[in-house]
């Protein structure tokens, strides 16, 4: 089968990928294509989800993903090294879409899982997210040496995560121990204290126990229709 030629760039990876059909696998080596002409070999074009990574448009990627996946498949074609199974991952973990993350990761090969470690790394995130393990989360993206092509994607989900956990323990506490707060920020206890104090909680040494400042909470007050009807009468008969 014919290469295709992969434009030099900067991209993680290639922009345009050559993939293989079923036919093509099932074949003996040396007949990969033979007789298939333009269905044997097709391009398949990244270039959708490397802007989204290069732009740091994070929230894009699970769906720039999913999509091309759908024109992938319908087209009845395997996927080869070149699919990204990773920032695929992680763009579904950014997005909190779990469910589709871990029926991604049940549909990835056996074979790439072995040999992808970072893929394996990846799913660990997943998996804590899952089981709401929230210290694990933080030890599995501190746990593995990211490539260039997926740490700033994974630093902004990391904090993203933070900034979550923060606001739920401020919505759940008024007063919560300096050991907690680090064991759900996945910080030392003086750096989630420093942490705290950034956004406004107090803190008392002797017992090491923040005071949570509450986030304001501004309501709007909507008027009953019945109210207002009997406000309207009331004024009426004021006047009159």
């Amino acid at each position: 089968m014919e290469n295709l030629e992969t434009p030099s760039c900067s991209c993680p990876y290639p922009i345009v990928a050559t993939i293989k059909t079923d036919a093509d696998l099932d074949a003996k080596p040396g007949e990969e294509g033979n007789g298939r002409d333009a269905a044997a070999c097709l391009a398949m074009d990244l270039s959708p989800i490397q802007n989204a990574v290069a732009s740091g448009s994070y929230a894009t990627i699970a769906d720039a993903c999913d999509e091309l996946m759908l024109q992938v498949a319908s087209r009845g074609i395997a996927y080869q090294e070149d699919w990204p199974f990773t920032v695929h991952l992680l763009g579904h973990i950014f997005a909190n879409d779990l469910n589709s993350a871990r029926f991604l990761w049940k549909s990835i090969p056996q074979g790439f899982k072995e040999s992808k470690p970072e893929l394996v790394a990846a799913w660990r995130i997943g998996q804590c997210l899952w089981t709401r393990d929230y210290a694990g989360v933080y030890d599995a993206i501190r746990g593995f040496e990211w490539s260039p092509e997926v740490a700033g994607l994974v630093a902004a989900f990391s904090e993203n995560y933070t900034k979550k956990m923060f606001q739920l323990l401020s919505s759940a506490y008024s007063t919560i121990g300096v050991a907690d707060v680090a064991h759900f920020l996945g910080m030392s206890e003086d750096e989630a204290t420093n942490y705290a104090l950034q956004h406004g909680w107090t803190m008392d040494s002797p017992s090491k126990m923040l005071t949570v400042k509450k986030p304001r909470i501004i309501t709007e007050q909507k008027l009953d229709p019945s109210r207002l009807q009997r406000l309207t009468e009331y004024v009426f008969h004021l006047e009159h």
